[in-house]
């Protein structure tokens, strides 16, 4: 049992833009790290899904964690159809976590999208002391 208590840190941002279309649940080939945990670990709080292009069908975005061999599908994040423009925003879901922690260095949050659409995924969270 440990004898102090943990703090986070140092505020962390991780981000990566998705393009290539990925449809594996175990073992993508088209994915992306999103922000990777350090030795003493690495909450995050919340996962942000901005797509930047028109979105001409739904789609999803999942979410992976990654721990150096194996994929663990963590999430899936619905994306709507939607044509941007001037006046209408493109698709942005925001999803907050409770207890999402990677334990230590070896451990990644990655991400892949079902189909050719482009967008950015973004973590927030902190580093733990």
């Amino acid at each position: 049992m440990a004898t102090s208590p943990t703090f986070s840190s140092t505020p962390r941002i991780g981000a990566v833009a998705l393009a290539a279309a990925e449809t594996s649940y175990t073992a993508p080939t088209n994915v992306a790290t999103v922000i990777t945990g350090v030795t003493a670990g690495t909450r995050i709080d919340q996962v942000v899904v901005q797509m930047t292009a028109t979105v001409s069908s739904a789609t999803i975005v999942r979410l992976f964690l990654y721990d150096g061999s194996t994929y663990f599908l963590f999430d899936e994040v619905t994306i709507a159809a939607a044509t941007g423009s001037q006046s209408v925003a493109q698709t942005r879901v925001v999803r907050r976590y409770d207890a999402l922690v990677l334990p230590s260095s070896s451990w990644s949050l990655r991400a892949t999208v079902h189909t050719s659409n482009a967008g950015n995924v973004q973590a927030f969270g902190a580093d733990l002391t």
